[in-house]
């Protein structure tokens, strides 16, 4: 009995493992597909590719966001973030949120979540149907401040009786703009910074040129 289980125990691992290593590239193929249309979805038009430059952003929290870079010949036309909230109703939600270069949402795109169907998961079309501006956040200025539902004192109409997720998904956009604000003010600090030293290292050598 001992012997029959154990070749049983072994066929049956042999052929998970073919049917695991058959399915991992399929699997992979479409994981990548469903990344680049997301991408595509939530920014301007683009003619590079963003996956294959995308790079870190903290986000504020002592965490950080995935960001996709979008250009369009050599200008920057916005970007995607990779961002989340652990506090929806049934865990964590993931979108991808695209900033145009006028720190305006273009578009979102929800990657992951487990809300109740016809509650929180309407908030895959809820905050983006442009008939209903007050729950839209589609064109939405988040320089402005960070966006909250109506019940908190805010502007965005939650999804009707999906407060919870409403606050979580509105958390992963306001998220996505602190990585996009604080990365932009390192980059322009850098810049200046760089600017400056340049000047000084001018200065000396003029000084040192008179001398």
């Amino acid at each position: 009995m001992f012997l029959s289980l154990s070749v049983i125990c072994l066929t049956v691992a042999v052929l998970l493992a073919q049917a695991n290593k058959m399915t991992a590239k399929p699997i992979a193929e479409a994981r990548a597909m469903k990344l680049q249309n997301a991408i595509r979805e939530v920014v301007p038009p683009f003619d590079n590719d963003p996956v294959a430059e995308a790079y870190s952003m903290p986000d504020g929290t002592g965490d950080s966001l995935l960001v996709y870079p979008a250009r369009k010949g050599e200008k920057l036309v916005g970007f995607a973030f990779n961002s989340f909230s652990d506090n929806g109703f049934s865990g964590t939600i993931r979108i991808m949120v695209g900033l145009d270069m006028e720190d305006k949402i273009v578009n979102y795109a929800v990657l992951q979540h487990a809300e109740t169907p016809g509650l929180g998961a309407k908030m895959t079309e809820w905050f983006k149907d442009a008939s209903r501006p007050r729950q839209s956040v589609v064109g939405r200025d988040l320089s402005q401040g960070p966006l909250s539902v109506s019940k908190d004192g805010g502007d965005v109409d939650a999804i009707t009786a999906s407060t919870i997720t409403s606050r979580a998904f509105l958390e992963a956009v306001n998220r996505a703009y602190t990585a996009y604000s604080d990365g932009r003010k390192d980059a322009l600090s850098g810049a200046s910074a760089s600017a400056e030293k340049e000047k000084e290292e001018t200065k000396v050598e003029g000084g040192d040129h008179h001398e």
